[in-house]
């Protein structure tokens, strides 16, 4: 039975409804005379707290809620992919063609298509058990996705009947399971609450890299298949960049990207791009794995906190699947505000500057439901969810408490930095503010597929960071020309690194994408140029004649070698620098 309350108060985005006693936490009601969309968050006796995902701007007291009885939850199903969504998975196409580009509150639309028929290819038999993440079957949802039909979570019984190959739409049974309460009809659809977590048998550890074919980031921060990473950043510094690289070359198969309340021009770039970005992984359509949620600064705030999870929730449905899935929550920042927003408006005791006092607890939520996992069912699958949050602290200042709570719970930290980005320095990741805790998790991986050296090279590349950068306070005060030749070296040696490999150039058609094999040779390269450097400086080879090789300008320029001729190409720049430097020491 559907309750009917009564609103007795708003304030912005939360009302108060009273009558409301037989409704639960968290349920989904429809607020008002329009029906707007909104969730209990709060419940005493029979008044109900409701954060409403819409603009409130004329509800006033005495108009009706209705509860539906459900939680706020998402369709799940083929045709998932290539859609946009607003934060509570309302189809914007969908809308648009409805409405055209002014939406109006309180519209309904379905996720997911109803009339549309999938082709459906039986994978179980008639007289199997069946338990939750079994396949049932399977459906080409995009040409590069096959979309595998589950078990849903808590059925288990014996498979009665299953549908022959053919084409269904998602609400037509496909099969029966004879379970302990009886018959359960299974259809493509599935529904799921967003605040709850998908289940799954267990966790496994982190040792697998997440390929970026962003040198910084693969070679010298790595984030783990199933890791958490953070990029905080102050304004104009690239994050939004960085996230849309990662999302076009990272080694996912599915990619969702939450717009969680960042500027409507951001946005409005990513949903232009994205769905006429070429996959370079397939040569299709990069949308034919990808799902976009919308949800932009001008927005109401408090959909920002629904669209993380509506995101977390798709992304563990297509895990579930055996998929690695690659999450992007661009920013966490703005879904903290919105947290902030709503504490406010519930006159809830503050923590530090103005955040809610379970502002850690609520990214940890969140984050937590990353991971690689070995999944239900029958078949061995083993899925990832690997969540990159980006962080827009104010002014920069990483001490503001959602970049500190965001550090204690996230394992990769990339620092991006103003000054960096200033000299046109991108990826602007300060290599000396950034660091990693999967190293020791994917270095056996890095040496057994891809080279032996690849732990003992990082390290001695940072190191050479490291001692520029304490050479740098001394040049300040003294002057280059002041140190002996060897530290001259040195900061030559850091300045190749930082120049020729840190340095990525994002629309460039090689460098943008740089695989992991040609990483670790141009490091290689550049680590023998420095070797060679020390060595020709020993014999009283001045330093000058150094700086004029040839070869230097090569090295530079590493990165645009095209990947198919990189191997030839890097073996002839290293045979002429050793000539050059053979020639120079005599």
């Amino acid at each position: 039975m559907t309750e009917k309350g009564i609103i007795t108060r708003v304030t912005g985005p939360v009302i108060s409804a009273k009558n409301m006693r037989g409704s639960r936490m968290y349920e989904l009601v429809r607020v008002g005379n329009e029906r707007l969309i909104g969730e209990i968050i709060g419940l005493d006796e029979d008044v109900a707290t409701i954060q409403v995902y819409e603009e409130t701007g004329g509800v006033t007291p005495g108009e009706e809620v209705i509860s539906t009885g459900m939680p706020l939850s998402v369709e799940l199903g083929p045709g998932l992919l290539g859609k946009i969504y607003d934060g509570i998975q309302r189809p914007l196409d969908l809308i648009k063609l409805q409405m055209g580009d002014y939406i109006k509150r309180g519209v309904e639309a379905p996720a997911l298509e109803r009339d549309k028929k999938w082709e459906f290819a039986p994978v179980a038999k008639k007289g199997e058990t069946m338990g939750p993440g079994d396949i049932l079957g399977v459906v080409q949802e995009t040409k590069t996705i096959e979309h595998r039909i589950l078990v849903p979570p808590g059925i288990t019984g014996k498979l009665l009947e299953i549908a022959p190959k053919g084409k269904y739409t998602i609400e037509e049974t496909i099969a029966k399971i004879k379970t302990a309460e009886g018959v359960k009809k299974i259809q493509m659809l599935q529904k799921w609450p967003v605040r709850t977590g998908r289940p799954y048998v267990k966790k496994l550890d982190p040792s697998v890299p997440l390929i970026t074919g962003q040198r910084v980031i693969d070679t010298f921060f790595p984030v783990a298949k199933g890791g958490t990473a953070a990029i905080p950043g102050p304004f104009g510094s690239g994050k939004t960049v960085v996230q849309q690289l990662l999302a076009k070359w990272a080694d996912a198969d599915v990619i969702v990207y939450v717009g969680c309340g960042e500027r409507g021009n951001e946005m409005a770039d990513v949903l232009r791009e994205f769905p006429v970005l070429e996959d370079p992984r397939t040569g299709e359509l990069l949308m034919n794995r990808t799902m976009l949620i919308a949800n932009t600064s001008n927005m109401p705030v408090a959909a920002r906190d629904a669209s993380v999870y509506t995101g977390m929730t798709l992304a563990e449905y297509y895990r579930d699947m055996g998929y690695d899935v690659a999450l992007m929550a661009d920013s966490t920042s703005r879904w903290a505000e919105a947290m902030r927003e709503i504490s406010g408006r519930l006159e809830e005791m503050p923590g530090e500057e103005g955040y809610p006092a379970y502002l850690a607890s609520r990214l940890a939520d969140f984050y937590e439901r990353s991971g690689r996992a070995m999944l239900n069912g029958k078949d061995e699958k083993i899925g990832s969810i690997s969540v990159i949050g980006a962080v827009s602290p104010p002014g920069g200042d990483f001490s503001e408490p959602v970049t500190q709570n965001t550090l204690r719970i996230t394992k990769v930290f990339w620092a991006l930095d103003a000054d960096l980005a200033n000299k046109r320095h991108f990826p602007a990741i300060n290599w000396l503010q950034s660091y990693s805790l999967y190293l020791d998790g994917v270095k056996d991986w890095w040496h057994k597929e891809v080279g032996a050296k690849w732990e003992k090279m990082r390290n001695e590349a940072m190191s050479l960071l490291q001692k520029e950068s304490e050479l740098q306070e001394i040049v300040q005060l003294v002057g280059p020309d002041a140190l002996p030749e060897s530290d001259q070296a040195a900061l030559d040696g850091a300045k190749a690194i930082r120049e020729a490999f840190l340095m990525q150039n994002a629309f460039h058609k090689v460098d943008t994408y740089c695989p992991k094999e040609k990483q670790y040779r141009m490091l290689e390269i550049l680590l023998k140029f420095n070797e060679l450097m020390y060595e020709a400086i020993q014999k009283d080879v001045p330093i000058e004649r150094i700086r004029g090789l040839p070869v230097k300008e090569k090295l530079a320029r590493m990165g645009t070698v095209p990947d198919a001729e990189y191997q030839r190409r890097f073996e002839e720049i290293e045979k002429e620098m050793e000539a050059q430097f053979k020639d120079m020491v005599g």
